[in-house]
């Protein structure tokens, strides 16, 4: 099958979290003036028709007809309900603790392959994964009270993560059964029915009215936002899981808060606390040591 890009899949995971990490930012800022779900459906509806136009202007090939309702059922839990979540928790948290969050998603994912996908966990693997976990607590402080941070928020993105996390042990498959561009496109479509459906219902987190107060200049900023977060990212991840394993891809989410972080810095002027800090450092040192560890067990024999 004809590969989508001709970069070699690092790069393609590692681009794919710059765009994330900075649009993570964006999207911070313009939750100070859109609510949640209008934002979520402004930044789809222009990632979904540009991704149809360009699969539509090319000679690529939809998927079979087998593969388009586990497309479409992923699509609902990322980008779906998945940013859904994710958005209403950033919206009462900080973005640096936001994207520091994200760093537990491949903890996460180890987890759930254990479970769902039976690759076994040894004691050391679980050690890592409960020393990440205690730094996802002291990156939202919860420890400290929560002070600065909606406990709620917290809550709403841990959960939006571990949809993503979900998303990632059940694609990997998928991605191998039809054309990166395509797969991307379909489940931003289904992601999008589900954020018009909601906005649509009215909820707290936005209504159709919403959608009618948002500046013009502020829904362009908010289309871009979606351009770089859902469709430009969402296919460079796709096209990467071609290549390798979804643990060995979810560990390059580390790279995710280091863009995050540094973003926040620059232009929302954002400051971690110390104990922050220390989360911050257990996080990446855990995930750092899943790679090196993953990587061992994909060297020996017997493994795949």
């Amino acid at each position: 099958m004809r590969t989508s890009l001709r970069l070699p899949p690092a790069a393609l995971l590692i681009l794919a979290c710059a765009l994330w990490g900075g649009a993570t930012v964006l999207n911070k800022a313009l939750l100070a003036s859109i609510p949640p779900v209008p934002l979520l459906v402004l930044q789809l509806a222009p990632s979904a028709i540009v991704l149809w136009l360009t699969f539509g202007l090319s000679s690529r090939k939809a998927a079979p007809k087998s593969v388009i309702l586990p497309l479409v059922l992923l699509g609902l839990l990322n980008p779906g309900i998945s940013y859904t979540l994710s958005l209403m928790g950033l919206a009462h948290i900080s973005a640096s603790v936001s994207t520091l969050l994200w760093a537990a998603e491949p903890l996460m994912i180890l987890g759930l392959a254990a479970i769902f996908l039976r690759e076994p966990v040894t004691p050391r693997l679980l050690g890592v994964m409960l020393a990440g976990m205690f730094g996802v607590l002291l990156v939202a402080d919860a420890l400290g009270g929560f002070q600065g941070n909606d406990p709620a928020g917290v809550l709403l993105l841990l959960s939006g993560i571990l949809c993503c996390a979900f998303y990632t042990v059940f694609s990997r498959k998928l991605s191998e059964a039809a054309d990166s561009l395509y797969i991307v496109a379909v489940q931003q479509t289904a992601g999008l029915t589900w954020a018009a459906a909601l906005l649509v219902a009215g909820t707290s987190y936005g209504s159709l009215a919403d959608i009618a107060d948002v500046p013009l200049e502020r829904a362009a900023v908010a289309a871009l936002s979606g351009l770089l977060y859902y469709a430009a990212a969402y296919w460079l991840y796709i096209a990467a899981l071609r290549s390798v394993p979804a643990a060995v891809a979810g560990s390059y989410f580390n790279a995710i808060p280091v863009f995050g972080v540094t973003f926040a810095f620059l232009f929302l002027g954002e400051r971690l606390t110390s104990i922050q800090w220390v989360g911050a450092a257990v996080i990446l040192v855990s995930v750092f040591e899943l790679v090196r560890l993953t990587r061992t067990d994909a060297r020996q024999p017997g493994t795949t």
